[in-house]
């Protein structure tokens, strides 16, 4: 009976412990900017009609329609911010070679699936988006050093007159942008990492599954995989520490409605919702 009282008070004082861990910051001020719009995830891309993801195409596309969108950020050999999702070229433009490891001139010589598009860089689609839909941003962090990736973003949308929050897998940008920026919106991106591991640890993987980084980084938001949405730690983000959720990527209309309607916010792909709407109202 002792041995079960102790285990059963340490299993309480754990459990005390990761609520606590994975508390965040509530209410952030500019909140409401964000979370009544709808997020097209790399823009309104479309292979059929010649609009690739993370293209200016994409994003003038997904503006003209009044979307916000999800776009990816990387930094390139000269110190610039390339706006592409993978670390490499092979898959979007054919070329097996990083972009850490092209300056903006070698960046721009590529063209995306095979169309006439360039990759943009960030200045360019924080200028066609002023005074219109919000920005979500993404930083694409696979290194330990973090911080210039994180400067130089806020320094670069800071010129321009843009709403924007950012998100990222890597806690690291979030404690930056706690100590240095707390004025802007952050999120914590993760899913079910202990399902779906990747090149992850083993306590790396579970570290993301529950959230306990948020201990460190105090995200506004988490955005979570929307079918790994029921985890322990984004019922307790959400009902609990009541913290936004964004879920990602939805890929279909219908789904998208449920979501919405349960108090998500939607990053979605593949289809333009109020077009839709219209088809499955």
């Amino acid at each position: 009976m002792f041995w079960v009282k102790i285990l059963l008070i340490a299993v309480v004082v754990c459990a005390a412990l990761w609520i606590e861990a994975t508390r965040g910051r509530r209410y952030h001020p500019n909140w409401e900017r964000f979370c009544t719009y709808q997020y097209a995830h790399r823009g309104l891309h479309n292979a059929a009609r010649q609009i690739p993801e993370n293209s200016m195409a994409a994003f003038r596309l997904a503006k003209e329609q009044g979307y916000g969108i999800e776009l990816d950020v990387h930094l390139t050999a000269d110190g610039n911010l390339a706006v592409i999702h993978d670390k490499s070229l092979k898959r979007t433009a054919g070329v097996d070679v990083e972009i850490s490891q092209l300056t903006v001139a070698e960046l721009k010589q590529y063209e995306l699936e095979g169309t006439q598009e360039k990759i943009p860089l960030l200045e360019e689609v924080a200028e066609l988006f002023q005074n219109g839909p919000p920005l979500l941003v993404e930083l694409k962090a696979d290194y330990f050093d973090v911080r210039e990736l994180v400067a130089k973003t806020v320094h670069t949308l800071d010129q321009y007159q843009v709403n924007y929050c950012i998100e990222s897998f890597h806690p690291g940008v979030l404690r930056w942008l706690m100590r240095h920026r707390p004025d802007i919106c952050r999120g914590q991106l993760s899913q079910d990492f202990c399902r779906e591991r990747g090149e992850l640890k083993f306590w790396q993987a579970f570290c993301m599954t529950t959230l306990v980084p948020n201990c460190l980084t105090r995200p506004d938001f988490i955005s979570f995989h929307h079918k790994h949405r029921w985890v322990p730690a984004v019922w307790l983000c959400r009902w609990l520490h009541g913290l936004p959720i964004f879920c990602w990527t939805v890929k279909d209309p219908q789904e998208m409605k449920k979501l919405e309607k349960k108090g998500y916010l939607i990053i979605f792909e593949g289809f333009v919702p109020n077009l839709e709407y219209q088809k499955v109202s």
